[in-house]
């Protein structure tokens, strides 16, 4: 990759989860940081001990910050439990476990609401505090929360994926908060001054559809040159309960199922070599699809699948 050869750049990338925050810190290792926003789903945020819990925007920001644990991909690396234990002793839930130095982040954050700030300022804060430079937005500021409708009833997300470690069978989901729930201000911007929009390997139900599902986001996504990058390799999820998911709603799990909830919002996807054999099935779709090593087993491989992504976007779909 020629030096500078994106610099000229601006992308928004939609993420959410361990995979999105992957392809995030790729961008940023190729894009000028005032060039790179990464737009983060909100809608597995949770209340513990009276604090606000942003998973997917902490794993994000942990990650460009290079702090997040190497082994889990969340949390950050190092950390330590004594403040959970300790509640642990005293009756207090420890399902979902907070490290240390990660209560620190959610004290802080909870704070600043608390004192008025939206979650767009405080996560501007946090970043700050970080030494993160891209910009980093939650995708709504308003109260947005992915129910998973399950057979023993309704969850709230991290019920179901911590607490619950995803056993229930999944009937389907839906989003508590819609349609009240705005994108922010920030969020539109962003889209508007963009070149193009990347949508991460990340959960198309649960982490990039409430990104979607937000009042004129799909049509403003729609209206750029837009591609995702496949979530499923091998009919297999890199990490999390997607392929699970895919099954139980009595779908294959499989990257053609994926790329099935992107219709009328991509132009190009972003195909595991694993896969190739299901490439006319998804050109079918209409989308431009590119084959690639889409698995980020270090930081080389995420900055190469980024630098893929940027150029098919490139020569692919920009003309």
């Amino acid at each position: 990759m020629a030096l500078g050869e994106f610099d000229d750049w601006k992308i928004v990338a939609l993420a959410g989860g361990v995979g999105g925050a992957k392809l995030a810190h790729g961008l940023a290792q190729i894009l000028p940081a005032e060039n790179l926003t990464v737009v983060v789903n909100v809608a597995d945020d949770f209340e513990q001990y009276g604090l606000t819990v942003c998973p997917d925007l902490d794993t994000v920001m942990y990650t460009l910050a290079g702090i997040a644990a190497r082994e889990t991909g969340w949390g950050i690396e190092g950390d330590t439990f004594r403040c959970i234990e300790a509640l642990a002793k005293l009756g207090a839930p420890d399902w979902f476990r907070l490290g240390d130095r990660d209560l620190a982040t959610h004290l802080a954050r909870t704070r600043w609401l608390w004192d008025g700030a939206t979650l767009t300022d405080a996560t501007r804060r946090l970043c700050e505090s970080f030494e993160v430079r891209q910009s980093i937005l939650p995708c709504t500021d308003d109260l947005l929360r992915t129910i998973v409708e399950t057979d023993e009833g309704d969850l709230e997300f991290q019920d179901y994926f911590v607490r619950r470690r995803f056993e229930p069978t999944v009937r389907g989901f839906h989003l508590r908060g819609l349609p009240a729930a705005l994108p922010s201000r920030e969020f539109l911007e962003a889209l508007d001054s963009a070149d193009a929009t990347v949508l991460c390997p990340s959960n198309p139900f649960v982490s990039l559809g409430p990104i979607l599902a937000l009042p004129g986001v799909r049509e403003k996504v729609a209206a750029k040159a837009a591609v995702a990058v496949t979530p499923i390799i091998g009919g297999r999820a890199v990490k999390g309960p997607l392929a699970k998911m895919f099954l139980e709603l009595g779908r294959e799990s499989s990257a053609v199922e994926a790329a099935r909830e992107y219709r009328g919002i991509i132009r190009g996807f972003l195909l595991d070599r694993q896969d190739v054999s299901r490439k006319e099935e998804i050109e079918a779709f209409g989308f431009q699809v590119k084959i690639a090593d889409t698995l980020m087993g270090d930081d080389l491989q995420r900055k190469n699948l980024a630098a893929e992504t940027l150029r098919f976007i490139r020569t692919g779909l920009s003309g």
